[in-house]
C-alpha cells in the first residue's frame, strides 16, 4: 500500500528531546562539556609527514560536484549554527572567520546534538577526502555519496570533522550585518554564514501565530521597508521554523526589531534558520539612545496585535451576531463588537477546508478564512475559545446559512464578492484566550427536531443508520464532495455530505473519505448542522464521529464485502498473479516502483513523448462462482497530461487483449495531473454482471505522441460474497 511516511527516526529523537527541554522557555542552556571529544590541533595538519593540503572553504566549494574528493585536503572554519533548539536538524553550519565572513557552508551529517561536540564558535577542521560537494534546492553542501544520500554517516562523522584541540580557539560569531536587499545570487557565498538583519518584521500572515505548529515545519515572512501606497513590504524573505524545535510553541513577535540567523535558501527563496529564540529581538529591541523602538512597525500598528483587550467593545452572542445580517447581499459589521466563542469544528481531516465553526450557548456560526491547515493555528484548535473583533467583518446568508466572513475582489469579474477573511487580515479580528481547550459538548437532536436555530451548532443524534442504497460505498467518490443519507429508526433521513479531499486517518494509516465505506450498523453521529437551500445537511470531522456498532433497525447485522482477493504490489513486482502486454509503441510495460514511497510499492506505467503506446495490466482469474454481490476497488495517481486510464473486466480472456471482449467499468479515476500524491479510490465498481462466472480485470493505458500521462495504482481489491 501507497503511503507517505514521516520520518520515524526524527520523530522519536525529537521527542525525547523535547520531554527533556519542553519546559525551557529563554533558550539558556548550560555550556556543553568538551572534554574527552576528539580533537585535532592545527599542527597535525600542517606537519608535512602528514601530506595534507591546505584548502580554503572556497576552493572546497569549487571541486567538482557529486564526485568523491581524492586528494588529502582539509578545511579550517568555525561552526556557525548550533542545533541545540532542534530547529537544525542533522546539519552543520560553517563559515571561513568568526567576524567579517567571506564564505559559508552547510555541511549535510547523519546525526544529531551536534552542538555537544560543536558549539558556536568553535574552530574545526574538514578532513575532505572521501568526500563531496553536492547541489540540493540551489545550495552547496558538504556531505558523501552513499546507497542512503548524501549525508555523511554517523559513524564516519569523526573522521571529517574535528574541533580544534586549543579550547581558546573558540570564538564570538559576530552575525555578518545584511537587509534583505542583499539576498541575491552575488552573495549565495555567504550562505551557512550567521547573519543580522535589522528594523524587520513578521508578516500579517505570521503575526500572533506560534513559530511552527508541533511536528510541522512552516515557513513564515520577514520583511523589510513599507511601501505605504500598495500596502506591502519593499522586500521579503522567508523564516523557516520546526515543528520539533524548543521554541515551535511559543508566539511570533509582533513588533519590529532584528533577526540573528543562519543564512541559506532554497532554489530561488532565500530562507534563515534562527539558532536560538534570543536571537529573535522584536518586541523589546533598543534605539541607539537605549529607548524601546519595537513599535509602531513599519506596517503601521502601534502596539501588541496580539493582546485582546474589550475596552470600548461591546460583547454580542452568536444569536446577536446573526441578527445583524440585514442585507440580501452582505452586510458589513460597523459597531464595536466580539464575540467569545468555542471552536468546536475545524479543517484537520480536510472535510472542512477554510473554515471553522464556533458555537456558544446561543448558537453556531461558520467563519471563513483564506488559510490552509486552521487546526494547526492555536487560536482554532478544536476546543479552544477564542475572542473574535467583528467590526470590519461581513455576514451573509450563503443558502440559507447565515457566514461570517470578508469580501474579495474575483480579477475576472472586477466584482467584490462575499468570502474568507485575508490570512494577513486574521490577527486583527481572533485573539487567543490563553485557556487550555475543553471538551465540545454536543447538542442532542433528532432528525425531525431540527429548526434553523441549530444550523451552525455540533449536534449529537442517537440511533441513525445509513439506509440500504449507501451500504458498501464509500464515504465520498473522486474527489468530490458526496451525499450519503443517514436515517433514524422511524424513516426520517438526513443527508451526511463529505468531501472527496478528507483525510481520516493518518500519514502513516491514511483513511481517505474516497477510499473508506460507510459503517453499516445503527448508533450515534456527531456533526455539523448545515443547510442547503432549505435542506439540512451533516458534516463530520472525524470518522469516531460516527459510531454505528448495534444492528440495523429491523435487527440485522450488516457484514461488508468479503475481499476474495487483493495485491498492493508491496513486495514489488508482479509475479504470475499479473500479465503485461505492449500491444503499441515502445518496448514499455507495466513495472512496480517505490519512487519517494521507502519500502511500499505500486504499480505504475508511463509513455515515452513522440510515441503512441498501449500498454495493458491483467489481473488473473478470480472466481465469482456462487456469488450474489462482488464489486472491485483500488486506487490511482496520475501526473502530467494524457489519456485517461481505461478499466476493464473480461470473462473469457483469449490471450490477446484485441481480440477478447471488454466491459468498460466506471470507476473513479485521479483527474490532478499537476501533482503526484493525491490518491484517489474508485469506489466499489459493481461487478454484477459477472456473478456466477471468472472475472479478470484490466488496465488500459494509452499515450499519444503529444501527450504521456503517468499512471499509478494501488490496493487492487475484488470482493464478493
Amino acid at each position: 500500500m501507497k503511503k507517505y511516511n514521516s520520518i520515524l527516526k526524527y520523530i522519536f529523537v525529537m521527542f525525547a528531546a523535547l520531554i527533556i527541554t519542553g519546559c525551557v522557555h529563554d533558550d539558556k542552556y548550560d555550556e556543553p562539556n568538551l572534554d574527552n571529544y576528539q580533537c585535532r590541533s592545527a599542527s597535525y595538519y600542517t606537519d608535512p609527514a602528514n601530506g595534507y593540503e591546505k584548502w580554503t572553504l572556497a576552493q572546497l566549494k569549487s571541486q567538482t560536484a557529486s564526485t568523491a574528493i581524492t586528494k588529502k585536503a582539509y578545511v579550517e572554519a568555525y561552526v556557525s549554527s548550533s542545533d541545540e533548539t532542534g530547529n537544525i536538524y542533522k546539519t552543520l553550519y560553517v563559515q571561513d572567520n568568526p567576524k567579517n565572513p567571506t564564505q559559508g557552508l552547510t555541511i549535510s551529517l547523519d546525526a544529531v546534538s551536534l552542538y555537544t561536540k560543536f558549539p558556536q564558535g568553535s574552530k574545526v577542521y574538514l578532513d575532505v577526502q572521501g568526500l563531496a560537494i553536492t547541489t540540493y534546492g540551489g545550495v552547496k553542501q558538504l556531505g558523501k555519496i552513499t546507497p542512503a544520500g548524501t549525508r555523511v554517516p554517523e559513524k564516519e562523522v569523526n573522521m571529517h570533522v574535528f574541533r580544534d584541540c586549543d579550547i581558546n580557539t573558540r570564538a564570538e560569531i559576530v552575525p555578518k550585518v545584511m537587509t534583505l536587499t542583499d539576498m541575491v545570487s552575488l552573495n549565495d557565498d555567504l550562505i551557512g554564514c550567521l547573519i543580522q538583519i535589522n528594523n524587520v518584521e513578521f508578516d500579517g500572515r505570521a503575526l500572533c501565530t506560534p513559530y511552527a505548529p508541533n511536528g510541522v515545519t512552516v515557513d513564515k515572512t520577514i520583511g523589510e521597508g513599507w511601501d505605504a501606497a500598495n500596502k506591502k513590504y519593499l522586500k521579503t524573505a522567508v523564516v523557516r521554523n520546526s515543528g520539533y524545535a524548543s521554541f515551535a510553541n511559543q508566539t511570533i513577535p509582533g513588533g519590529n526589531g532584528s533577526l540573528v540567523a543562519i543564512y541559506s535558501k532554497y532554489n530561488s527563496t532565500y530562507q534563515m534558520y534562527i539558532n536560538r529564540l534570543e536571537d529573535v529581538d522584536m518586541e523589546t529591541h533598543k534605539n541607539s539612545a537605549g529607548q524601546i523602538d519595537s513599535y509602531p512597525r513599519l506596517d503601521g500598528v502601534q502596539s501588541n496585535p496580539c493582546q485582546f483587550s474589550a475596552t470600548g467593545l461591546t460583547v454580542k452572542t452568536i444569536a446577536e451576531v446573526k441578527q445583524l445580517n440585514t442585507s440580501a447581499n452582505w452586510t458589513q459589521i460597523t459597531g464595536d463588537f466580539y464575540v467569545k466563542a468555542q471552536v468546536t469544528a475545524n479543517d484537520a481531516t480536510g472535510n472542512l477546508f477554510k473554515y471553522v465553526y464556533i458555537e456558544d450557548v446561543t448558537g453556531g456560526l461558520r467563519v471563513n478564512m483564506n488559510k490552509n491547515d486552521l487546526f494547526l493555528d492555536n487560536r482554532f484548535r478544536l476546543g479552544k475559545d477564542v475572542y473574535i473583533k467583528l467590526k470590519g467583518l461581513y455576514l451573509r446568508n450563503v443558502n440559507g446559512e447565515i457566514q461570517l466572513g470578508g469580501l474579495y475582489t474575483p480579477p475576472a469579474t472586477g466584482q467584490p464578492q462575499f468570502g474568507q477573511i485575508e490570512e494577513p487580515e486574521i490577527y486583527k479580528h481572533f485573539f487567543d484566550t490563553n485557556t487550555l481547550a475543553r471538551p465540545v459538548v454536543p447538542t442532542e437532536r433528532t432528525i425531525s427536531s431540527l429548526t434553523t436555530a441549530d444550523v451552525g451548532r455540533w449536534v449529537k443524534f442517537k440511533d441513525l443508520q445509513f439506509i440500504d442504497g449507501d451500504l458498501g460505498k464509500t464515504y465520498a467518490v473522486g474527489t468530490a464532495a458526496t451525499n450519503r443519507t443517514l436515517q433514524d429508526c422511524s424513516g426520517n433521513t438526513i443527508i451526511l455530505r463529505t468531501s472527496g479531499q478528507a483525510d481520516f486517518g493518518s500519514s502513516d494509516n491514511p483513511k481517505k473519505a474516497s477510499a473508506t465505506e460507510v459503517e453499516g450498523g445503527k448508533g450515534d453521529v456527531y456533526a455539523i448542522v448545515s443547510i442547503f437551500n432549505g435542506t439540512y445537511q451533516l458534516w463530520i470531522t472525524r470518522l469516531t464521529d460516527i459510531d454505528l456498532d448495534n444492528p440495523r433497525c429491523d435487527g440485522s447485522v450488516y457484514t461488508p464485502l468479503p475481499v476474495l482477493y487483493k495485491d498492493d504490489f508491496a513486495a514489488g513486482g508482479f509475479g504470475a498473479d499479473w500479465t503485461t502486454v505492449n500491444v503499441a509503441g515502445p518496448n514499455q510495460f507495466w513495472n512496480t516502483s517505490n519512487q519517494g514511497n521507502g519500502s511500499n510499492y505500486y504499480a505504475v506505467v508511463n509513455g515515452v513523448l513522440g510515441n503512441i503506446n498501449e500498454d495493458w495490466l491483467i489481473s488473473k482469474t478470480v472466481s465469482l462462482v456462487g456469488k450474489t454481490k462482488a464489486a472491485v476497488s483500488f486506487t490511482t495517481d496520475v501526473r502530467y497530461s494524457g489519456p485517461a486510464l481505461q478499466v476493464y473486466a473480461t470473462e473469457n480472456y483469449t490471450g490477446n487483449p484485441a481480440t477478447t471482449t471488454w466491459v468498460a467499468l466506471p470507476a473513479s479515476l485521479d483527474t490532478n495531473t499537476a501533482a503526484f500524491g493525491d490518491w484517489v479510490s474508485s469506489g466499489n465498481v459493481d461487478l454484477a454482471a459477472f456473478l456466477g462466472k471468472n472475472v479478470r480485470i484490466a488496465f488500459k493505458y494509452t499515450s499519444t505522441s503529444s501527450a504521456a500521462a503517468t499512471w499509478e495504482i494501488d490496493d487492487f481489491k475484488i470482493k464478493g460474497q
